[in-house]
């Protein structure tokens, strides 16, 4: 049974067109993703598919835009057509256009870190990190530590008045909090070494694998946390990394008044210990 038409008009192979590019952007795109978290393939073919998606979504919609006036001049249908088209190959790029404004704001920085005079270094990462097509595990040096201060004034080591061992709890709870798996996890031991924590974690939507280490040291005041986190791909990190840092300070600082809470909160329910000279001897009988 053939259906029937709910119009006579002929159909603008435009908007068809504007439709059929806009979906297929919006598979590729999905596809796209999916290979880089799934790591079934090289990250630059998977961004080549992204970066061609976004392409496609550009052509929709300057083809529904032309679907529209042809609509409009000679009176054919598919407006609906058209405007999904349009209103898809928008949504697609409305979040690289997001990132476009960020990137123009900030700087072309990819290594966040609170001490770039002796930054934490990554060492087990360095050993599994990919060599092909990726950002060098040294520190990119002065010149990134002079943009970095004046794009993020507040990244700042972390100093606070707690022993190191507490201060490594902290870090240890945050990150179990985050469902991060470390990769090196050494706890602090006052004049031997520092306390090291380092792993990989992954971007939000894309999934792209960034490198974080955590370093905590004792000081006069108690102790000192440094954070680095850096991006493996890409010049411009986009401000993730400093967003990265700035949470974990937060989290950090927060889980230390926690703990610090509740171990004051121990001291005060514990009860006083008895000392043995004061204790009645056994079988003797109680002073009244």
């Amino acid at each position: 049974m053939v259906r029937p038409r709910l119009s006579d008009e002929p159909v603008s192979r435009l908007a068809v067109w504007a439709r059929r590019l806009a979906v297929f952007a919006f598979v590729a795109s999905v596809l796209s993703v999916i290979i880089v978290r799934s790591g079934l393939l090289e990250i630059v073919p998977a961004l080549a598919t992204f970066g061609g998606a976004l392409v496609l979504a550009v052509l929709a919609i300057l083809l529904a835009i032309a679907a529209f006036v042809v609509i409009w001049r000679d009176g054919l249908d598919g407006a609906g057509m058209a405007l999904s088209g349009m209103l898809l190959g928008v949504a697609l790029l409305a979040y690289p256009a997001y990132l476009g404004i960020k990137a123009y704001r900030l700087p072309a920085i990819y290594d966040i870190t609170t001490d770039p005079i002796d930054p934490p270094r990554f060492e087990a990462v360095a050993r599994i990190r990919p060599r092909e097509s990726t950002n060098a595990v040294t520190y990119a040096g002065l010149y990134t530590a002079e943009q970095q201060r004046t794009a993020y004034p507040d990244i700042e080591p972390m100093l606070v008045s707690v022993p190191p061992q507490l201060a490594y709890e902290a870090v240890s709870a945050v990150i179990s909090r985050r469902k991060w798996k470390p990769i090196t996890d050494r706890p602090p031991q006052p004049g031997r070494r520092d306390g090291y924590i380092e792993m990989v974690v992954r971007t939000p939507i894309m999934g792209f694998r960034d490198d974080v280490v955590i370093r905590i040291r004792p000081n006069s005041q108690g102790s000192r946390i440094d954070f680095r986190s850096a991006s493996r791909y890409g010049r411009h990190d986009l401000g993730t990394n400093a967003a990265r840092v700035r949470g974990l300070i937060e989290d950090v600082d927060d889980m230390i008044d926690t703990l610090t809470a509740e171990k004051t909160e121990k001291a005060e329910k514990k009860p006083p210990a008895t000392s043995k000279a004061q204790a009645p001897a056994k079988g003797a009988p109680a002073k009244r």
